[in-house]
């Protein structure tokens, strides 16, 4: 895959999506590994592949108007490509013109260069033609999730949650404080921004290489400190992450037990346990013990790592995501309907195998990144009424449209008896 020009690896990723095998996020990182591109064409590639998976519905919508016949995949995807670049990045025209058709076989050459030639003198009408749409087509949202984010955030925030998840995502870091000083992380990072209302999270202009291989940070989205920060283990506590992978939560409570105690991080997945383990030793976690553990299957945990009872317990719990959708921009293209009971139901089987190993008196963190009902107040409902003795202490929430940050719910529950 070397010698690819940008367009060239956005376009093969986006043929690759197509097939419906990978997700996104896998695509792009094993397309840029086989790369040698320079970062600013990296940079443009990425924007190219996720911005066209934002967008597909209002790209679709303007070339239905520019070519009512049939088109094959391969010629739609480099109309695509062209549209994207001339009516939303606002691409030069003759480099989004001149390279798009550049990339078309032969005999696609021509109907590529008419159609987005046409775009260019249609602009005005088919932008105008874009604004009277509905939300759905506007913002390349499916309907389902239109419907079900309008009656439980009212329209005017369905809006500007579909507008959230059409932008690119900012970097954010937490300084791992096992390694440096958020003070010292800062001096080393003059274009690091501290979070006022996160103390040890800070904002980036672009990933830090060597400050990631030396475990000074990890990149993390500063919702995610609430489940922790609720769970508030101390030095010398034994604590449960049960679906830890890929780590950045383990390491925190590491971070706030001050590395003194145990912590048993679980997955079910044998490639996740390697990452978590990768990471975990990159950033300077001492006090855990791995354990691959599918909380479903209904068998204990294993025995060697089965020292409860826990005096906490987090399950940062696998979820439909959509508190997230910024940062998987095809996402809303892989959710159906059903997938929120299904998740659910994943949800309260793992809640079921943990409870037991929660001692009286101990607290029990429950979290996603969904901002659905059904897969958190819901959960928590069902799971308060199912345990008698677990008491619903606090709910913590983030909604972008209205906190700025990733989406997401924690609860934190007691054990009373």
């Amino acid at each position: 895959m070397a010698h690819q020009s940008a367009r060239q690896l956005a376009l093969a990723a986006l043929r690759e999506w197509q097939t419906g095998k990978n997700f996104a996020d896998s695509i792009l990182a094993r397309f840029l590994r086989s790369s040698d591109l320079t970062a600013p064409d990296r940079a443009f590639a990425t924007e190219l592949f996720y911005g066209i998976l934002r967008n597909l519905s209002l790209l679709d919508l303007w070339i239905g108007s520019l070519r009512s016949e049939h088109l094959d995949h391969d010629t739609r995807d480099l109309l695509r490509l062209g549209l994207y670049q001339l009516f939303l990045l606002e691409t030069p025209e003759h480099a989004a013109v001149f390279e798009t058709v550049h990339l078309a076989n032969a005999r696609a050459r021509p109907l590529v260069n008419a159609v987005l030639r046409n775009a260019l003198r249609r602009k005005m009408e088919l932008v105008e033609k874009a604004s009277r749409q509905n939300l759905s087509v506007r913002s390349s949202h499916p309907q389902f999730l239109i419907d079900r984010w309008t009656k439980n955030f009212g329209a005017e925030n369905t809006a500007a949650l579909c507008e959230w998840n059409n932008r690119p995502a900012p970097i954010y870091a937490r300084v791992n404080r096992l390694r440096i000083s958020t003070e010292e992380f800062l001096s080393q990072h003059s274009h690091a921004v501290r979070l006022s209302q996160h103390e040890n999270f800070v904002r980036l202009t672009s990933i830090p290489i060597d400050a990631l291989a030396r475990g000074d940070c990890y990149i993390q989205d500063p919702s995610t400190a609430a489940a922790c920060l609720l769970l508030d283990p101390s030095p010398g506590e034994k604590v449960l992450d049960a679906c830890a992978a890929p780590g950045g939560k383990t390491v925190y409570l590491a971070e706030l037990m001050m590395n003194q105690g145990v912590i048993i991080a679980c997955d079910r997945d044998e490639g996740r346990i390697r990452t978590l383990r990768d990471n975990l030793e990159r950033l300077g976690v001492e006090i855990a013990r791995l354990a691959h553990h599918d909380w479903t299957s209904g068998s204990p945990l294993r025995h060697d790592a089965a020292i409860s009872p826990f005096d906490r317990i987090l399950i940062d719990t696998p979820c439909s995501n959509t508190g997230v959708m910024r940062r998987r921009a095809d996402l809303r293209w892989r959710l159906a309907s059903k997938d929120f009971f299904r998740v659910q139901a994943k949800q309260l089987r793992i809640l079921r195998g943990t409870i037991s190993l929660l001692k009286t008196g101990g607290v029990l963190v429950y979290s996603t990144c969904s901002i659905e009902p059904e897969e958190n107040e819901e959960v928590v409902r069902t799971i308060t009424n199912e345990f008698s003795f677990l008491e619903l202490a606090k709910e913590v929430s983030s909604l972008p449209f209205r906190d700025g940050f990733d989406g997401s719910y924690a609860a934190k529950l007691i054990r009373t008896r």
